[in-house]
């Protein structure tokens, strides 16, 4: 991560803090009154191939022992009603502001992965990763919606995973790297703009 681009972060996450922890507050005060403890979930993300770290956000499903891979159709069944509605917003994502202040990811680049496809894509990761992760990003804005539509269908652990790693995985990459050769605090504030349109429409 440049000079540039980090102090971006930091400044801009200190910017909207106010707003932020006003409808945070709003959020935790509403996940306190319909589904109770624990608020957030916590998650490890690899911020480089090497690197893990903790990534938060407000807790959108039931709790499981033995949760693991990313969601599709078979998780859909434990997503809360309150957490719906935080998905579509994308308000489940505040609490990344704290990441974002510890340098874990930025406000745009591609989204962290699992430690495990790091492992199992090695090549495709070492490329991505070189660009910092980031709350939103080119492959969050525009595959997002399809990647949650494709993998609304299917109906198992194995099924999902192997959709994800097959189709997923691969466009997601393309944009990422799309963007690293592009980036710029003005493709930033772009993306950011979009992103904000998007949770408002």
């Amino acid at each position: 991560m440049t000079l540039t681009k980090r102090l971006f972060d930091i400044g801009f996450a200190l910017l909207i803090l106010p707003v932020i922890a006003l409808i945070a507050a709003v959020v935790l005060a509403a996940l306190a009154l319909t589904q109770g403890r624990p608020y957030f979930y916590a998650a490890e993300r690899m911020k480089t191939p090497d690197t893990a770290f903790r990534l938060w956000k407000f807790r959108t499903m039931t709790v499981v022992a033995t949760d693991a891979g990313v969601s599709g159709g078979d998780k859909a069944g434990r997503i809360t009603p309150v957490g719906r509605v935080l998905r579509r917003f994308r308000l489940d994502e505040l609490p990344q502001l704290w990441n974002i202040l510890r340098g874990d990811i930025s406000f745009v680049g591609p989204r962290p992965p699992l430690r495990s496809y790091v492992e199992r894509f090695p090549e495709i990761y070492a490329e991505v990763l070189k660009s910092r992760p980031g709350v939103t990003g080119l492959a969050s804005i525009h595959y997002h919606r399809h990647e949650e539509w494709l993998l609304a269908r299917s109906r198992s652990a194995a099924e999902t995973d192997r959709l994800y790693c097959r189709i997923c995985i691969p466009a997601k990459a393309k944009l990422d790297l799309i963007y690293a050769r592009h980036a710029s605090v003005c493709l930033d504030l772009r993306l950011i703009g979009r992103t904000i349109a998007r949770m408002i429409s």
